[in-house]
């Protein structure tokens, strides 16, 4: 039987992420004291056989053939429950959690003077600043792998006459792009509802889409928070991006514009693209800003179209660009604290020292202990 978010437990769309979280937590925490104690039990043998060992002889007896690190331990480490141990390739497109040294990861768009998208650069074209500061660059790819996409409705009343086609635009972006991709649907109003988790289903996808139950208000940035942590508790792959389909301002959200984007600059957030169909006659500059504002400071883009029959031409140019991204890392050589925001500059030039345009995330707070995604 099929069921909205909103109504799961009883449980309202605000507070279901947060309930997550807990869940999560405390998973972890009993799968933590779990491996405490079979570590402690594993010390205890061995401080026992250590000192039987001792009692029978001072001598040390060396082993009788090679041994081999444990798996995943680099030469010279020692395995902690605690400390969890980077692969010694960063760029195998797993997650890399570090804890002594930290990696900002990075996914850009690098476009010319005409728009057009540059997707052959090598690493020598890049350079990266941080706080104004040069960062020497750690990881380099060029990737088309699955992603976590989230599509965001607007379900207002002003809405009806064009969901067909906005739908359209959905569905196509969802086919040109990565057939292993994970989706997953929210419908909003004055309310927002997962009508679809992730998956790779187009049919589920499509019947999701097609739950309209319009409605007069626009809770835009309680959608993109509330999804934007939905992403990031609950998507299995580091590549993550939200597309948001709206037509009018925000008149309903208790989250504010700040809170929005102090949420997006989290190290883990998705990049954030936005197809605004923006009644002219009213007045929506503000409005434009704000979105513009959000898209550019993850790293996408802003889309304003004056005909809905632009809007397939934009959903596959937003699929070209999330397939042509470039993943640039590098170790920050700022001090890292809770809360502390940092500004981030990639630039880009051709062969003949042209500057290119460089869409990536602007910055970045270091609240977490682990930067790398």
């Amino acid at each position: 039987m099929w069921m909205r978010l909103k109504l799961i437990e009883g449980i309202s769309p605000k507070t279901q992420p947060l309930v997550k979280v807990a869940r999560r937590r405390s998973r972890m925490r009993s799968w933590q004291t779990t491996i405490l104690f079979s570590c402690l039990a594993k010390l205890i043998f061995f401080v026992a056989a250590a000192a039987a060992q001792g009692g029978q002889s001072s001598v040390p007896v060396a082993p009788s053939g090679p041994t081999e690190p444990p798996q995943n331990v680099p030469p010279g480490a020692a395995a902690s429950p605690e400390q969890p141990i980077s692969p010694q390739h960063p760029e195998s497109g797993g997650f890399v959690f570090k804890k002594q040294v930290q990696e900002v990861v990075l996914r850009a768009v690098v476009v010319d003077g005409q728009n057009n998208l540059l997707s052959s650069l090598n690493r020598d074209a890049f350079n990266i600043f941080e706080d104004g500061k040069p960062q020497t660059m750690t990881s380099f790819r060029r990737e088309n792998v699955p992603l976590a996409l989230g599509i965001l409705i607007d379900n207002s009343g002003s809405m009806r006459p064009k969901r067909d086609k906005v739908n359209d635009a959905a569905l196509n972006l969802v086919r040109s792009s990565n057939p292993h991709d994970q989706v997953f649907v929210v419908n909003f109003g004055d309310d927002y509802y997962l009508d679809q988790d992730f998956t790779d289903n187009i049919d589920k996808l499509k019947a999701a889409l097609q739950r309209v139950e319009t409605r007069g208000s626009t809770a835009l940035y309680d959608t993109i928070v509330a999804s934007a942590a939905h992403i990031r508790q609950d998507a299995n792959v580091p590549k993550r991006v939200l597309l948001v389909v709206t037509d009018g301002q925000d008149n309903a959200s208790q989250d504010t514009f700040e809170e929005v984007v102090r949420q997006l600059q989290q190290p883990d957030s998705p990049v954030v693209y936005v197809i605004a169909l923006l009644d002219e006659t009213k007045n929506a500059s503000a409005t434009v800003r704000a979105l513009q504002s959000i898209s550019r400071n993850t790293g996408g883009a802003a889309y304003f179209p004056g005909d809905l029959n632009e809007l397939d031409s934009i959903s596959r140019s937003i699929a070209r660009d999330i397939r042509s991204q470039y993943v640039i890392g590098y170790k920050s050589s700022n001090p890292s604290g809770n809360h502390v925001y940092h500004s981030i500059d990639v630039q880009a030039f051709d062969t003949a020292h042209h500057k290119l345009r460089v869409r990536t995330r602007t910055g970045y707070y270091s609240e977490s202990a682990a930067l790398s995604h």
